[in-house]
């Protein structure tokens, strides 16, 4: 029988140690490095959380992989403390299954995505 994304997607999720917004936030006061991978137009129309890093889905692993020539140097030591969000917490799941995969077992993501994030009303700073 065929595998939906669904089924994917909740075998991703049921191995990720995922973190409510609350918990994200609290995460990265102590160190955890939160990376937005929603689009341009969604975080200019939104907003972004503070202190977090922009990564395109696209260049993911590229960006968090030290070995890369295309490695960001925002995230450089923080591979370790990783939390992803997109716009709804179900494409930043997929994306932190494919980090662990390639080493990261530590990165989670949040649930709810940044929707969940404005419902709770933690921070957020709007792009100029």
């Amino acid at each position: 029988m065929r595998r939906t994304i669904g089924d994917v997607l909740a075998e991703a999720q049921a191995r990720l140690q995922r973190l409510t917004p609350r918990e994200a936030w609290d995460a990265m006061q102590r160190g955890w490095l939160l990376l937005d991978t929603r689009s341009s137009d969604d975080r200019q129309e939104r907003g972004i959380v503070p202190g977090s890093v922009h990564v395109p889905l696209s260049v993911l692993e590229w960006r968090v992989d030290p070995t890369s020539a295309s490695a960001s140097p925002e995230i450089a030591g923080h591979e370790d403390r990783l939390i992803l969000m997109c716009a709804g917490g179900y494409a930043s799941s997929l994306a932190a299954l494919r980090l662990h995969e390639i080493g990261f077992t530590r990165t989670t993501d949040v649930i709810g995505g940044f929707t969940a994030w404005l419902e709770q009303g933690l921070p957020v700073t709007h792009l100029r």
